[in-house]
């Protein structure tokens, strides 16, 4: 038996144009039913939804662009990383005895090269979420992607990683097995591993938990993507003690692409295909394959030294200000 179609999940903001699709097709089948041309009414009603697409997705608020990033549908670690690689053995385990399934990767082959990739991996619904742990990695987590992170640099490949969680996991056992000291241990290291490292943030990249796999020479950004030291919800919590403040928290703490380019913490926005990454895919894949190439072929030719000095600076420079007197 053929599984029931499933229905599109709609935002808030989303439901205005959802609204004007199911007119325009409310009237193609009646004008096919009384056998009537209404194509041109039909042909300025979709020119319409178009112009409200755009309109609506290149004005998000901070707060709508987290709802995007959030979305159940938008696409994961696994989806970007089975749409562009040419190969792909998942590897698992820190051989300390954890396999964290928050945090994935393994060995591909990106347009003929050899590289590993990482990220964190969300699920698609309550089922899979709970056993993932929403993508929010444990010290075993972080200890399997240095694990890879050091086979990659022993064998001269390239490191891509994804980054894509609320934060690490914030479980009494992850803080019993050494949470902290997993992060901050990937940190020190990444900062002396000789081959590229290329970070994309591909949906939420919260606090520690993004940065445990964030040390990199290029940073990434999906349009509608956030990116952000804690979750507006915990920072109007934290500040106001009530986290329904958290669209003014989210302005606050600049959370979006725009934001962290103008704020020098990001090199590169990644465009998203009209009505968010989950509306087309593979898309949203080809755009992000043709920017790890290009970032790849301009990192290989530096030396070792001069990627880790460069990455070095890079960090260093994050949060330096130049104040003026008036």
């Amino acid at each position: 038996m053929a599984s029931p179609e499933r229905k599109p999940l709609l935002l808030d903001f989303e439901k205005p144009l959802s609204e004007l699709e199911t007119r325009i097709e409310q009237i193609r089948e009646l004008a096919e039913e009384n056998n009537v041309d209404v194509s041109e009414q039909i042909r300025q009603l979709e020119a319409r939804a178009v112009q409200l697409r755009q309109e609506i997705f290149s004005s998000l608020s901070p707060v709508q662009r987290l709802q995007l990033a959030r979305h159940p549908r938008r696409p994961s670690t696994l989806d970007y990383i089975q749409a562009i690689s040419d190969e792909w053995m998942e590897m698992h385990g820190d051989r300390g005895g954890y396999d964290d399934p928050a945090l994935v990767g393994g060995l591909a082959r990106l347009a003929g090269r050899p590289v590993v990739m990482l990220g964190h991996q969300k699920g698609r619904d309550t089922k899979d979420n709970v056993a993932r742990n929403f993508g929010m990695a444990a010290p075993g987590g972080y200890r399997k992607a240095m694990r890879l992170m050091e086979h990659a640099n022993r064998f001269g490949m390239p490191i891509i990683t994804l980054i894509d969680t609320p934060g690490a996991s914030p479980k009494l056992e992850a803080e019993q097995l050494g949470q902290g000291e997993a992060i901050a241990f990937n940190l020190r290291e990444m900062f002396r591993l000789d081959v590229p490292i290329i970070s994309t943030v591909i949906g939420e990249g919260g606090s520690g938990g993004a940065l445990g796999i964030g040390v990199a020479d290029r940073l990434l950004m999906f349009e509608h993507s956030v990116y952000t030291v804690a979750t507006p919800e915990a920072c109007a919590a934290i500040l106001w003690k009530d986290a329904a403040k958290s669209p003014q928290a989210a302005e606050a703490l600049k959370i979006t692409s725009t934001d962290l380019k103008n704020l020098g913490i990001l090199d590169q926005v990644l465009p998203e295909p009209v009505g968010g990454a989950h509306s087309n895919p593979l898309k949203a894949a080809e755009i992000l394959k043709s920017a790890l190439l290009q970032n790849l072929t301009e990192l290989s030719q530096l030396t070792g030294h001069e990627r880790r000095t460069l990455r070095y600076q890079k960090f260093r420079s994050i949060g330096v200000f130049t104040e003026m007197s008036a």
